[in-house]
């Protein structure tokens, strides 16, 4: 029986629009894997053959449902690339017969996305939400998986997801991921290069203490059906829709990271988003390391100092600790002052039981977002980025880390240590 609070949502958060499941299906779900394919007809069978490896008991008990998709404005290339993806869906593909493989036409004329708010986000919410009445809600919490059309799983995916929703009380979930190797020495470099920044990003927040320091990769997250529709379900983002995703779960159900398992995104460059790892690898192949700058240690010093300030002053007013915060930095002051800081803190203070709950709110008000734009602040104004050579030996240093040079070490560092993080 599907609970009161997911048909509340279908009835009133669900996406509205023509788009319906295509394909054989019978039953119900333990969960369901929802992948957006967009011009995707060269990557998508391997992405789909990496999940059918793994065990035929758990691969029978999840839909997999791609989201073929384009806006209205599609370049004729993307809508051709999507009309053979769909031929080929609906012809079968003997190697993926274990799959419980079904899609949704969002390609074909009447059925595409709207060229102003069509998007990856929008993709994701119409697999997730077209799924939602078909989970079976009758035995453990059934799970929604984001996995994107470039990228490979291993053999102990699903069961790695099953069993950390099995043993955790936080409803959303990050996986540990590792990019493939790119098709030529250049390519691979580039990809090096971006993964290096963003471990780097999430170890200077780990190690400053911030609730977000998690990696926000659409391919490597999951949820519960109950956290999904507790935080209104997915944004409709044409980009970092992953993002803002994660922080919301973060703050309404909590984050946990999945062990044992790894997932592994494409390496290609890429320019249908703004921002994100193709346009990054793009710059990269374009300009060299040089297009991708890091964030220096210092940004989290500071970030780690304001955190703890505010952790051991929830009984002060929101201007003393506004105050002390120019002390440990002006820039950080005034920051918080343009943030409006005080006012805020003051809000916080009157709508919180005790403490403990003041501190929570506080963490959902200084969120992943404002954190992002203190360490773009700190650094547009008196840390300036720099390259990795400059960078990243000494945030290794200041996080406790051996400070390594070469960039290979450097990773399999990283790698190693986020890989057996915790959120």
């Amino acid at each position: 029986m599907t609970p009161t609070a997911v048909k509340k949502y279908l009835s009133t958060r669900a996406i509205s629009g023509p788009w319906k499941i295509s394909g054989s299906y019978q039953g119900s779900f333990d969960g369901v894997i929802v992948i957006p394919a967009l011009a995707e007809s060269e990557t998508l069978f391997a992405t789909l053959r990496s999940l059918a490896g793994n065990p035929a008991e758990l691969v029978s008990r999840f839909m997999v449902l791609v989201v073929v998709n384009n806006r209205e404005d599609a370049s004729q290339t993307d809508k051709a690339d999507n009309r053979k993806t769909l031929e080929l869906l609906a012809g079968g593909v003997p190697s993926l017969q274990a799959l419980r493989l079904v899609w949704v036409n969002a390609a074909s004329a009447g059925y595409e996305l709207p060229s102003k708010k069509g998007g990856v986000g929008l993709a994701r919410k119409i697999g997730f939400d077209l799924a939602l009445p078909l989970l079976d809600f009758a035995g453990p919490a059934p799970i929604l998986v984001a996995l994107d059309a470039d990228t490979l799983v291993q053999p102990d995916y699903l069961s790695a997801l099953v069993e950390h929703f099995r043993s955790t009380s936080a409803g959303g979930a990050v996986l540990a991921f590792r990019h493939q190797t790119g098709q030529t020495p250049q390519e691979s470099q580039a990809i090096r290069c971006y993964e290096l920044f963003l471990r780097a990003y999430v170890l200077g927040l780990s190690r400053a203490g911030s609730p977000y320091a998690f990696h926000s990769i659409g391919s490597a997250m999951a949820c519960t059906a109950a956290a999904y529709v507790g935080m209104g379900g997915m944004n409709t983002r044409m980009a970092a829709e992953d993002f803002y995703f994660l922080q919301h779960l973060k703050k309404t159900s909590g984050i946990a990271s999945v062990t044992g398992t790894l997932v592994h995104p494409s390496a290609r460059s890429s320019h249908r988003v703004p921002f994100g790892t193709g346009k990054s690898i793009s710059r990269l192949l374009a300009d060299g390391e040089r297009a991708v700058l890091f964030y220096q240690a210092e940004c989290f010093a500071i970030l780690k100092d304001w955190l703890a300030l505010v952790a051991h002053r929830l009984d002060t007013c929101g201007q003393n600790i506004q105050h002390q915060a120019e002390a440990i930095s002006p820039e950080l002051g005034k920051y918080l002052h343009q943030a409006g800081f005080a006012a805020a803190w003051e809000k916080l203070r009157k709508n919180s039981r005790d403490q403990a709950a003041l501190l929570t709110a506080f963490h959902s008000w200084f969120d992943g977002l404002r954190t992002l734009r203190l360490i773009h602040h700190l650094s547009d104004t008196i840390l300036l980025r720099k390259s990795r050579e400059e960078s990243l030996p000494p945030l290794l240093e200041w996080a406790g880390l051996e400070q390594l040079c070469d960039p290979d070490r450097q990773l399999a560092l990283l790698r190693t240590l986020q890989a057996s993080d915790s959120c």
